[in-house]
């Protein structure tokens, strides 16, 4: 009996996978902008790195496609910008907001002294098989698609070593790192896995995301419009308009229950740009709902682990800065952390610095972002009050130095950086 109980211990010894096990420098999870930079950048100076998406492809609807100017300045600095705007995009110049007094230019991007005074529009799919292209000229860059990460790995004193996860196939792979970075976006599964818990800090809205036809003349650029309780943002797609319906947290099942000819009806009221072509919008697999907060970890980093951009600091989309604070944590890990991952003498307090160059700024705009969503957005969306722009705010439009700074913060954010030469 004794026996036969061995041999099915063994059996079952037998069944258990054994992981296939890699090793590089840097695992980075996530195949978002801010962990395509990170790895390209560290690729590029002769780091080797593994870039780990749970995805098959990059083909999400409805990602943020916005490019600002911070970035395009970066990439140029790589020798990119020209080549990437080889790409079919749209530059928006201009942020509009329609009032009751008429249009108000919040934003006015041409006034910047930069080689690129526009928001660079381009779906984030093209973006990123950009610079995964431009990664894969280096031998040390590897890219795994369709890599779901289950599990940290580490080492007996605790330190992160690297992560488990499991292929389309159900196979279990390991890819052992000096250094895991979770880029891995607002549910990140890494942050997860750390027990690292963000706070809040503004209050959450909902935004619904379709796209309708965009015609010969209308106006051009980013538009925002409020009334009756709701807001319409409208961003320029060439031949569309992607529209941003928002509406009060938790109000979605009511707007769904409403049904469509009442979201195209208070759509046309709202916009009556757009009611000559809301019937476009068929059925409700058109309509993408985006539960939107903004949050923050107060630690960025534990040893071996670093996680940046919306894994670390979910931001508001209060004027689309996400994808470009993502990128400017990917510039500044890199600048801090490729020469001591060089020499193998990587230590906590290089992931330290990372997090003190790069929360100021977060914190400084998620403040702002805060203040616009209280002030302006919240109040715009009660229901029965007339929409208008803060007083101060159209006092401070009228100031030739001030009126620029809106697009100024928008564009640079609130800290440039620079690719470390």
């Amino acid at each position: 009996m004794a026996h036969i109980l061995d041999v099915e211990a063994e059996r079952r010894a037998e069944a258990v996978e054994v992981p296939e096990v890699r090793q590089t420098t840097v695992c980075v999870v996530g195949g978002g902008p801010g962990g395509v930079v990170l790895a390209l950048l560290l690729a590029r100076a002769g780091v080797a790195v593994e870039l780990l998406e749970a995805h098959e492809d990059f083909d999400r609807d409805f990602r943020g496609d916005t490019i600002h100017t911070s970035v395009m300045e970066l990439l140029d600095e790589l020798g990119l910008a020209e080549r990437l705007l080889e790409l079919r995009h749209t530059k928006l110049h201009t942020g509009t907001f329609m009032t009751p007094g008429g249009p108000v230019n919040v934003v006015d991007f041409r006034r910047l002294k930069t080689r690129f005074p526009y928001i660079t529009m381009l779906p984030q799919r093209d973006f990123l098989a950009f610079l995964v292209a431009e990664a894969k000229r280096y031998e040390n860059f590897r890219l795994t698609m369709g890599a779901r990460v289950e599990e940290l790995v580490r080492d007996d004193g605790g330190v992160v070593r690297g992560v488990r996860y499991e292929s389309d196939e159900g196979r279990t792979h390991e890819v052992r790192a000096t250094l895991t970075v979770g880029a891995d976006g607002r549910s990140s599964r890494v942050r997860h896995l750390a027990g690292f818990e963000p706070f809040k800090t503004s209050p959450p809205i909902d935004v619904l995301w379709f796209r309708l036809p965009r015609r010969e003349g209308d106006p051009a650029g980013v538009l925002g419009q409020f009334g009756g309780g709701m807001g319409v943002v409208m961003l320029d797609r060439l031949e569309e308009w992607q529209v941003g319906f928002i509406i009060l947290k938790g109000s979605y099942r009511q707007v769904r229950a409403e049904g469509l000819e009442a979201l195209r009806r208070k759509l046309s009221e709202i916009v009556p740009l757009l009611a000559d072509r809301v019937e476009h919008l068929k059925e409700w697999k058109q309509v993408a709902m985006l539960s939107v907060e903004s949050s923050r970890v107060p630690r960025w980093f534990e040893p071996g682990l670093l996680l940046i951009g919306d894994a670390a600091h979910v931001m508001s989309p209060v004027g689309g800065v996400g994808i470009n604070y993502a990128i400017q944590d990917a510039v500044v890990a890199a600048n801090v952390l490729t020469e001591p991952l060089r020499r193998g003498e990587l230590k906590t307090e290089h992931l330290r610095e990372v997090q003190h160059q790069r929360e100021w700024p977060t914190r400084v705009i998620q403040a702002v972002q805060t203040q616009i969503q209280n002030r302006i957005v919240a109040a715009a969306l009660k229901p029965g009050q007339q929409f208008n722009l803060p007083l101060l705010l159209r006092i401070l439009l009228k100031i030739p130095y001030l009126r620029d700074l809106p697009a100024r913060i928008i564009a640079f954010g609130v800290r440039p950086v620079h690719v470390k030469k």
